[in-house]
């Protein structure tokens, strides 16, 4: 990612609605499909700043690494953890220790050989283990803002499940999110291309905005697990060995 995407993840990450509202999705897909227990192995990988570290110590004995320097810096400030030196598919640390979960969030697209780094990831799994990805949806939503952030690719249920296949996986539940914010981002992103504004998605709006962005997209909370919904700006995937 560009410098100043970092610098703004690290700032935004513990109140924008994105961020927030996300860590509330993925907490719940766990408890709700994992069956996590006080002493579950966990692994971020590519932990960024360090934003979903003190969700996952709820969940478990958490272990993490990232790519860039700062961001990892960052992270281990944030978490209290040894936030190691790590990239995707050839340099995963932690000698040979396996994980009953590992959170695999808004990673995958920025690895152009996602196919070997869930290979590589499956290969850490313990028995039972399963891996939890996020990733962007829908290659037609493309827009500056995966440019910015480095993006390789936008996935679909179909393209997501024919890479963890080819990787050795099976995908036990997936579903799109940010599903309720939809119709509104795709708006905002057609009016930007037809305007040529260039702001970044991830700025921070005013409070009262960032607040009801914030219980909107959460509310989707209940729902991941138990229904599979139809669309979304985001495609979240449980991953099984095969």
């Amino acid at each position: 990612m560009e410098r100043s995407v970092y610098d703004r993840m690290n700032v935004l990450e513990a109140e924008h609605w994105w961020f927030t509202g996300r860590r509330k999705v993925l907490s719940a897909l766990i408890r709700r499909m994992l069956k996590v227990q006080s002493n579950t192995a966990i692994l971020e990988a590519g932990c960024g700043s360090g934003g979903n570290l003190s969700m996952l110590q709820c969940f478990g004995t958490v272990d993490a690494f990232e790519f860039d320097d700062v961001a990892l810096r960052s992270a281990a400030d944030k978490s209290g953890l040894e936030v190691l030196f790590g990239a995707l598919p050839d340099q995963i640390p932690f000698g040979e220790k396996h994980y009953d979960l590992i959170g695999l969030f808004d990673v995958l697209e920025h690895v152009e050989a996602d196919e070997s780094s869930l290979a590589a990831l499956a290969a850490r799994l313990s028995d039972g283990g399963r891996i939890l990805v996020s990733v962007p949806a829908f290659p037609c939503l493309w827009s500056r803002h995966d440019e910015r952030h480095h993006h390789f690719r936008r996935y679909t249920r179909a393209s997501l499940a024919k890479v963890a296949h080819s990787a050795g996986l099976r995908v036990s539940n997936s579903s799109y999110f940010n599903t309720f914010l939809f119709p509104a981002a795709v708006a905002a992103r057609t009016l930007k291309r037809l305007s040529g504004r260039e702001t970044p998605d991830d700025q921070m709006p005013a409070s009262w905005v960032n607040t009801m962005l914030a219980q909107v997209f959460s509310f989707e909370q209940h729902l991941l697990g138990r229904v599979r919904l139809p669309f979304g700006l985001s495609l979240a995937a449980v991953l099984e060995k095969v």
